[in-house]
């Protein structure tokens, strides 16, 4: 069990597991998951971490077919700038290892703005906190468990 999973259970919250077999040498954290579970790609999204302009760590989850708008997340937290968050400070706020990041049952909870597309789908997958782990919710039970917000930040290749 992983912190992830023990929160939605605990708040009794419909979901999923799904396991594979994760590959050192893939390329993709998110788009192996896809891949290997036979999903669509727009519907797993990943966990990243940015640090604004105030120092404050915040978590973007959006597709992995896409990557993350720094601007619009600034935007979406009223901040001015945005950048990515280092592997070290993304691991100990967190408590996960890059690439089984999950939203759910972080060490720290960080606001969390959720890619508004999520909406467009009845379950999305994210990942359970580790890899190779990912656990299927509705967009808006992830938005209720971790106090996420909704907003376009996802910049499609």
């Amino acid at each position: 069990m992983t912190p992830a999973i023990n929160i939605v259970k605990k708040h009794k919250v419909a979901h999923t597991l799904h396991k594979y077999q994760h590959d050192q040498n893939h390329s993709s954290y998110g788009l192996e998951a896809a891949e290997k579970l036979n999903l669509p790609p727009a519907q797993v999204f990943k966990t990243l971490v940015s640090k604004l302009d105030n120092n404050e760590l915040v978590v973007a989850i959006v597709p992995v077919t896409g990557m993350l708008n720094l601007k619009q997340l600034a935007k979406a937290c009223t901040s001015k700038k945005s950048v990515m968050a280092e592997k070290t400070v993304v691991e100990k706020a967190t408590g996960y290892v890059l690439g089984g990041v999950s939203p759910l049952g972080q060490k720290r909870r960080l606001r969390t703005v959720i890619d508004s597309s999520a909406r467009d789908f009845q379950t999305i997958y994210v990942s359970a906190g580790r890899r190779g782990l990912e656990i299927e919710l509705s967009p808006t039970d992830l938005a209720d468990l971790i106090g996420g917000t909704f907003f376009g930040i996802a910049q499609q290749d």
